[in-house]
């Protein structure tokens, strides 16, 4: 894959693979165990919004949706049954993402054991900020997560907090699903996590690196 298709993940990647309950402080605040393997969901590529692109919106019926900022990992080259010892040389690269979740969606859901997709998947679920390259964020497993609301603070975590490590994710993965060029892989969000509404501002960056900020809106 081209370094173009690379920079522009969002356009051409055929998939998302996020990763619930990564961080032991989300999972506490919302009453969940701590998973002793990672836990995955599918977001759709129409999921994808970028800076440029417009709000984010409320889907129809939601009445309670939550912000989760997350670390993006963005595959350069195809990853299939690979070891943790290599999984890094399929790294093309980051995005700073937020995983937005129809909250009130995702509980229904639960108490009737079906799927997440409708809470998690519905157009403008997964706002990103450009693609980051390896050189710009050399230590993926030390970095500072923040997410704001109209400027209160809301998350502020570091990656290395995670349950489960990127290579330990790709590898688990890629034995299940084969990760392509452009995929983009999240890697769950630290406690904080929050209700927005119509209005609201998201501001979201990693360090001092990269901020990013997206509307809220109603469809």
């Amino acid at each position: 894959m081209t370094g173009f298709n690379l920079r522009h993940f969002a356009q051409h990647g055929k998939k998302v693979v996020a990763v619930g309950r990564n961080y032991r402080d989300h999972c506490a605040e919302l009453n969940n165990a701590v998973p002793t393997t990672p836990m995955l969901f599918m977001k759709p590529s129409s999921a994808y919004l970028t800076e440029s692109s417009g709000p984010i919106l409320i889907p129809r019926g939601c009445t309670d949706l939550h912000h989760e900022v997350e670390l993006g990992v963005v595959i350069a080259s195809e990853c299939r049954d690979v070891s943790v010892d290599t999984a890094m040389s399929h790294v093309g690269g980051y995005a700073l993402a937020l995983d937005m979740t129809a909250r009130d969606f995702q509980e229904k859901c639960k108490s009737k054991g079906q799927p997440w997709e409708i809470a998690k998947g519905f157009d403008t679920s997964l706002p990103v900020s450009r693609f980051i390259t390896k050189e710009e964020l050399p230590e993926p497993h030390n970095v500072v997560l923040w997410c704001k609301v109209n400027g209160e603070d809301r998350q502020r975590g570091n990656t290395r907090e995670m349950v489960f490590n990127i290579p330990t994710l790709l590898s688990y993965i890629s034995g299940i699903f084969t990760l392509q060029p452009g995929d983009l892989v999240l890697t769950g969000t630290p406690a904080g996590v929050g209700p927005v509404k119509a209005g609201d501002l998201i501001s979201c960056g990693i360090a001092d690196l990269l901020q990013c900020q997206f509307a809220v809106a109603q469809r």
